[in-house]
């Protein structure tokens, strides 16, 4: 008499998002220890250093086992969690309980279970729409028995942070007037207190003073890239600046009329990209990199916009940057920014490149010297617009001026190429026509 069959368990891991990607941070569970899941659903969230992304289940059946928690750290190829296979489930979300072995079937002595996890505690439902609340977020509402719906969430997408349930815990506080100081028993006659004023802050909870979080692996990857291009490349700055007169007028004139045809506006970054491009098609040891003991130059201008966003810089590559029209240039860079602030950009989207332009003049800065993103040789900073005074044909004149900065890498890039290449950039912002006609 046959056996009857018996339900396995499948594992969960970490996926493999990319070469450079090791471990991630494991973020919110959508299912919880007991629930039926299907195959291919998404089922927790996975926060790596370069992007955030949904881990699937790999067959349907039951979460049986959580075995890493919210905020655990967790390498490629590691088990995270444990599903229940249930034969005859085929590709479909299974029951909840597993089905029984046959009368029929020999007995088994019971399997020992190891006691499961401790679940992440979750906020308290309201009755209105809670935001989605962040791991670390998730613990602090639950220490203080707070609900998501109480505090307000600044985070993108509306996303609940640590720091918002960290400002509405210090808010009583901060309104909350300080004891009033005992007053010092008055000093001896015979020795009079010098007339000393003394100011007297009020001090609050010592833990307020000073606050540990961990690094996100956004953060970590940052911080060890720039570690790495002090180290192994030597970084030199020049500077030039640009009359953005000429582009300021051609927006102008035609930014209407592109918008409406394209539906984009027309923004400063098409210009800058499309002047890059043919400066790096004069100067290719800017678009070169250093490969052991031989350089590479790439004949082909994959660009990367670096971005910022709330847990830091993030870096989209234009491919085939050359190829490109305005419209397609500023689409694009609309769609990275868009999606980079919701954390929905994909890992290779951010793989490669082969020249960066960072624009820190959307903050305000004024001069910077920028940082290469490893193994590339330069990358292009933009800056504020100002008006300033300058010489022109023997008059002062007020001009819109950008202050532009090239760093690159002294290993592949002589001095002489760098201040060449910036030369080039400033005439092609300065004169866009030079690059229609490619002169």
């Amino acid at each position: 008499m046959a056996a009857a069959v018996e339900s396995t368990e499948e594992e969960v891991v970490v996926p493999e998002v990319g070469e450079s990607i090791s471990e991630v941070v494991i973020g919110q569970w959508h299912k919880q220890e007991g629930d039926s899941v299907g195959r291919d659903e998404e089922i927790v969230e996975l926060e790596s250093e370069k992007a955030t992304f949904e881990a699937p289940a790999p067959v349907a059946g039951v979460l049986r086992r959580i075995l890493k928690q919210s905020g655990d750290t967790a390498q490629v190829g590691e088990v995270i969690a444990l599903i229940e296979r249930v034969p005859g489930g085929g590709g479909s979300a299974a029951p909840a309980a597993s089905t029984p072995p046959a009368k029929s079937a020999p007995a088994k002595p019971p399997k020992a279970e190891r006691a499961p996890a401790p679940k992440q505690p979750e906020p308290k439902q309201t009755g209105g729409a809670e935001p989605a609340v962040m791991p670390a977020a998730a613990r602090l509402l639950a220490e203080n028995d707070l609900d998501a719906g109480q505090v307000e969430a600044t985070g993108p997408g509306g996303r609940l942070l640590k720091e918002d349930v960290l400002r509405h815990i210090a808010a009583p506080q901060r309104s909350t007037p300080p004891a009033p100081q005992k007053s010092a028993p008055p000093a001896p006659a015979s020795k009079p207190a010098p007339a000393v004023t003394v100011r007297h802050t009020p001090v609050q909870n010592a833990d307020a003073r000073e606050e540990r979080r961990p690094m996100t692996p956004l953060r970590r990857r940052i911080a060890a890239r720039l570690v790495e291009a002090q180290k192994t490349a030597a970084l030199l700055t020049t500077f030039n600046e640009a009359d953005m007169s000429a582009i300021k007028q051609l927006r102008k004139e035609h930014g209407d009329a592109f918008e409406k045809r394209h539906g984009v506006r027309l923004g400063f970054m098409g210009f800058f990209v499309k002047a890059a491009v043919e400066a790096l098609k004069s100067c290719p040891e800017l678009n070169a990199r250093i490969d052991g003991d031989e350089l590479v130059y790439q004949n082909f201008y994959d660009i990367g916009i670096a971005i910022g966003i709330e847990g830091g810089l993030v870096v989209p590559v234009l491919r085939d940057a050359d190829r490109l029209s305005f419209a397609d240039i500023e689409r694009s860079i609309e769609d990275f920014a868009g999606r980079a602030r919701k954390g929905q950009l994909k890992v290779d989207e951010m793989m490669g490149g082969t020249f960066t332009i960072s624009n820190g003049g959307i903050y305000g800065s004024l001069l910077s010297t920028p940082i290469v993103n490893p193994p590339q040789s330069g990358v292009l900073g933009m800056h504020t617009i100002q008006e300033r005074p300058i010489a022109l044909n023997g008059q002062v004149v007020i001009r819109p001026m950008m202050y532009l900065a090239l760093t690159y890498d002294h290993r592949i890039v002589d001095g002489k190429g760098a201040v060449t290449f910036l030369k080039q950039i400033k005439q092609a912002i300065e004169e866009p026509a030079r690059m229609l006609i490619e002169v």
